[in-house]
């Protein structure tokens, strides 16, 4: 997080300052721009010099614009009104664009989560089909053994019988 400050071009540059016109911070998205448009405009009509960076943060939020028409309204160009007028269209303009571009950024998210879980749900069914071609394959191989011990158990069963009518015979 930055602060955006006004300081004599003397100053080091994290030593003294004049004044705290607003912070930037890029962390967030889109990134947070909190300024006094007021005083920042102020600033530049009386001479200060703003880094590229800083030029570019107040470009964006409007105050060079501001300061280009207040200048055009101090050389009898423009009107104040026209001034304003212009500045609020271009406010107007530029927020719409900042909701379009906020509502492009939700779809574009809702698609990829759509995506990821289209995704995981064929994953998720190839490994059921996997686990239930699996069970298929373990369910005949136990039932075959299953029928082998009937049949031996049903010999079996006969055998003894079978023995004692041998033997019954053979006992008259």
């Amino acid at each position: 997080m930055y602060d955006i400050i006004v300081a004599d071009s003397r100053s080091p540059r994290d030593g003294r300052f004049i004044e705290k016109i607003g912070s930037y911070n890029p962390n967030t998205d889109p990134s947070t721009v909190v300024i006094k448009s007021d005083r920042a405009v102020h600033w530049l009509m009386v001479g200060a010099q703003p880094t590229d960076t800083t030029r570019s943060i107040l470009s964006h939020e409007g105050v060079m614009l501001r300061k280009h028409l207040q200048v055009g309204v101090q050389k009898g160009a423009i009107t104040q009104e026209q001034a304003d007028e212009k500045f609020t269209q271009w406010k107007e303009g530029k927020e719409g664009r900042i909701a379009g571009t906020v509502e492009t950024k939700q779809q574009q998210k809702e698609t990829e989560r759509q995506a990821r879980m289209e995704a995981e749900r064929k994953v998720n069914e190839a490994r059921a089909e996997a686990i239930a071609k699996k069970n298929k394959v373990e369910e005949p191989a136990a039932e075959a053994p299953a029928a082998e011990a009937t049949e031996g158990e049903a010999t079996a069963e006969e055998t003894p019988a079978a023995d004692a009518t041998a033997e019954t015979p053979a006992a008259e």
